[in-house]
């Protein structure tokens, strides 16, 4: 089963919820059977349960199994002049380096949300999490080996836990952080990379490397499965209290324990605090909202860099749901301007 809402539109509403409420309730009660340790061993006889840093009846499963979602592993790309199957303002997460420029396509990671690569030499995991709009690049070398990530198939605060193939420990995808098994406490470096349309990844890398489908037909690429979520009222699937002064929905740019409102970013278009730049530009499909990502609303694009020895360097940073930073954040402030 899959643990996608597929949120149909209604004449009622726009976002039409009722089957997607009904589907969440029924995956509670079975991930409520199964939020503990002992259930779990049977399929997961290498993880070290006994080390966890969370409750672990905060653990719920999303539908799939283990690898039900399966990551990529032995990623295609193409130059970005042939990546004409997608529109240009379609959203991918980007990265560079030491001149090796690549992009990820949202329509493809969305139905995988792992992408294990190599990029200028560095082993690399690129991570989406549909149900948080969380994007987030890591080094995949742990304590100096090499490892690989793929999907427990299990959510905690509705966002994606992933496990490695070389301990079975969980992690926490928003956090890089491993919160059971051997490597518990373990945090993954974090590499800065953007979320952006292909058109804007084109512009500044030309020569740059797009993302393709191994096999085209495995999946319904460039669908949106999680049509209408981004203008729910509720996260899928979330276990947890929100009191926060936007909608748990909105998008929020994070760096740390900061975070800003994409409303508030994009009303100023420029926001400076400290050596810290934040800026939004129009020209970006959301991922989220139409049943076709090449037709979604525009969110627009955002740029975070700092000012290094007086040069601009991209920052670390994430574009996920107000939720995601209140539930993972609690002591985190945002910046919201009054909207």
């Amino acid at each position: 089963m899959d643990r996608e809402p597929r949120i149909a539109r209604s004449q009622g509403s726009r976002h039409g919820l009722v089957a997607a409420v009904v589907s969440a309730m029924a995956l509670l009660i079975a991930g409520s059977a199964a939020a503990n340790p002992e259930y779990w061993r049977a399929e997961w006889p290498a993880t070290d349960f006994d080390n966890m840093s969370v409750d672990p009846t905060e653990i719920i499963s999303g539908g799939p199994p283990k690898d039900g979602i399966p990551s990529i592993d032995n990623p295609v790309f193409v130059p970005v002049s042939d990546a004409t199957d997608i529109e240009p303002t379609e959203p991918v997460i980007s990265l560079e380096i030491d001149g090796d420029a690549r992009a990820y396509p949202l329509r493809i990671l969305i139905w995988h949300e792992i992408a294990n690569d190599v990029v200028g030499g560095k082993p690399v995991a690129v991570t989406y999490c549909p149900l948080c709009n969380s994007g987030i690049v890591f080094d995949r070398v742990i304590d100096g080996q090499v490892s690989e990530f793929g999907t427990t198939g299990k959510l905690r605060r509705s966002d994606m836990v992933m496990y490695d193939r070389l301990t079975e420990s969980w992690w926490q995808q928003f956090l890089g952080e491993a919160i059971a098994g051997e490597l518990t406490g373990t945090v993954l470096e974090i590499f800065p990379s953007r979320m952006e349309s292909l058109e804007r990844f084109a512009g500044r890398y030309p020569h740059g490397k797009v993302l393709v489908p191994s096999n085209p037909r495995m999946r319904s690429y460039g669908r949106n499965p999680y049509a209408g979520y981004d203008g729910a009222s509720w996260p899928f699937l979330y276990r947890g209290d929100y009191d926060g002064p936007v909608p748990p929905l909105a998008r929020v740019i994070v760096v740390g324990d900061e975070a800003w409102t994409m409303e508030s970013l994009r009303n100023a278009g420029r926001i400076e605090q400290g050596d810290l730049i934040l800026t939004w530009e129009e020209g970006q499909n959301s991922a989220l909202d139409s049943s076709e990502i090449g037709q979604g609303r525009d969110v627009g694009n955002v740029v975070v860099q700092r000012r290094v020895n007086g040069v601009l360097e991209d920052a670390v940073h994430d574009i996920p749901f107000a939720f995601v930073f209140h539930t993972f954040v609690p002591d985190g402030i945002l910046h919201h301007d009054g909207v």
